[in-house]
């Protein structure tokens, strides 16, 4: 596996110029985040916490005020840093009136892609994400979750190393959403390094391998889903079949003689929904305290 990192992001700051005289909004505060290449990284945070705008600036597609960020080891700035990138917005626009094939097509050819290789890609593509039955059929008569599984189609027409993911399953319905949680974790096995967000944490929870998560701009927690849903001060023990006797010295000692199978050993588990809650409920109470301090205080002065 290569040194250099898929996805690096180094003190990013990006402010921008709010709509009440001028004052500045700082979107994003000294982000700093790594993935590794074939990895799956998930960063989550409530509405307008500046996951998104994270995102775009790794894709160039927003000039940070400060900081940097690069796709295996090219600025980001740069046009040639995304010729190994797949992109699906949360809300991505198609053309309607074309077709699955023609979609594909469309968005192959902008690529660079000519010929065989091109028509044997879109039949790979379609098969990927389960659409060769409507290979024919125009978009606009497509569900929700047709249109996300085509986007990640033509996310990776391309081939890219990188994929680039926001809201993936964004309005699809459970059997949707599980379809393409599948896809995603087919691109993992094929090496493909992911980088989504996503509100839906349980979903975060079964298929990133890391995970981060921003509020108000400032990456609260980062690292491995292992470590950040472990209790560190809390040991588990699952026991197969225990004795009503090995109950009784279980926390003494755990003798596999007694006929227990010892199935596994560490620490317990929270879910990453509880470690989200608690990384950002806390500072969003302190926040109101202060505006119900400042709303008590003008009533006051009245």
């Amino acid at each position: 596996m290569s040194d250099v990192a898929a996805v690096e992001v180094t003190n990013l700051v990006k402010d921008f110029k709010g709509p009440f005289r001028g004052k500045m909004v700082h979107a994003v505060k000294d982000v700093s985040l790594s993935i590794a290449p074939g990895e799956v990284y998930g960063l989550i945070g409530p509405n307008g916490s500046g996951k998104s705008t994270t995102m775009k600036a790794v894709l160039g597609l927003v000039a940070p005020t400060s900081g940097t960020c690069s796709i295996f080891g090219k600025d980001s700035s740069k046009v040639d840093s995304r010729s190994e990138v797949g992109f699906l917005p949360e809300n991505p626009y198609f053309y309607k009136h074309l077709t699955a094939a023609e979609t594909v097509r469309f968005y192959g050819r902008l690529c660079g892609m000519r010929g065989r290789a091109l028509k044997d890609r879109i039949e790979e593509m379609l098969e990927l994400v389960g659409l060769q039955d409507a290979r024919d059929r125009r978009l606009k008569g497509f569900s929700k979750g047709m249109l996300q599984r085509i986007g990640l189609a033509q996310a990776l027409v391309q081939d890219p190393r990188l994929v680039v993911l926001d809201e993936p399953t964004a309005g699809v319905d459970p059997t949707g959403s599980r379809e393409i949680r599948d896809l995603i974790l087919e691109l993992k096995t094929r090496g493909v390094t992911v980088f989504l967000c996503s509100h839906l944490l349980e979903q975060v929870q079964e298929i990133c391998d890391r995970v981060g998560i921003i509020h108000h701009g400032v990456l609260v927690n980062e690292g491995s889903l292992d470590d950040l849903i472990s209790l560190e001060d809390k040991t588990e023990l699952i026991l197969g079949n225990p004795s009503p006797d090995l109950m009784e010295q279980i926390r003494s000692l755990v003798d596999v003689t007694h006929g227990a199978e010892l199935v596994s050993e560490g620490r317990a588990r929270t879910t990453l929904e509880s470690l989200f809650l608690k990384e950002t409920q806390g500072q969003r109470t302190g926040s109101t305290q202060i505006l119900r301090a400042r709303k008590s205080q003008k009533r006051a002065t009245k």
